[in-house]
């Protein structure tokens, strides 16, 4: 780790951090690499090394941050409403992953990659910050559905959080595979991060 105060050094993390969501905006995981990422920072591509090792834990902590994000809308929630209906609640949550494009784009495309290459502390920072968001939904429903019993408050949690996974590239679709969908005589309608979303979570809430 560089000499330097943990401010220079956090400092420091966040723009490398910043230089790889800024080209991961238009550029693929596999197109992305150390070298690109440095020079979309100020200082050398060798320091990255000080910080990250791998454009894997970089990614990783992008990840991190975006859960971390999410997890203080949910707390934001909570701290705002003191009671929500069902209907409300799906419609809360839903907007909150509405504004989490990126979360939602990093776990369906490049999660196994990410923790694959990864060190052990790097993977456990980050299950920290997962695990946190499991928290606060948990902690939603504790709230706002005290009568719903613990069995399916957990079946809310193991069900919505790997759907999570298929939320992007059911609301971001390219024209190449709209295209490939039209030949294939597949009728795909369009849903938005919002509607999908709703729907999944009202269901699982139940009447």
């Amino acid at each position: 780790m560089p000499k330097g105060s943990p401010e220079l050094t956090e400092a420091r993390r966040e723009e490398i951090i910043n230089a790889c969501e800024m080209l991961y905006q238009t550029m693929s995981f596999k197109e992305i690499t150390l070298k690109e990422i440095g020079n979309a920072t100020s200082f050398t591509r060798t320091s990255i090394y000080n910080y990250f090792q791998t454009k894997e834990e970089i990614f990783l902590a992008l990840l991190k941050r975006e859960y971390e994000l999410w997890s203080a809308d949910l707390e934001r929630i909570m701290a705002e409403n003191e009671t929500l209906t069902k209907d409300e609640f799906a419609d809360k949550l839903a907007h909150s992953l509405e504004k989490r494009a990126q979360l939602l784009k990093i776990m369906s495309m490049n999660h196994y990659d990410m923790e694959t290459g990864s060190r052990p502390e790097r993977l456990v920072e980050f299950k920290v910050a997962y695990g946190n968001s499991l928290k606060a939904v948990m902690h939603c429903l504790e709230r706002y559905f005290p009568d719903m019993p613990i069995a399916e408050k957990q079946q809310f949690l193991y069900t919505f959080f790997p759907f999570m996974f298929g939320i992007y590239p059911y609301t971001y679709v390219t024209e190449k595979q709209q295209t490939a969908m039209e030949k294939a005589g597949i009728n795909y309608v369009f849903m938005s991060i919002y509607e999908i979303t709703y729907n999944c979570a009202r269901m699982l809430l139940g009447e």
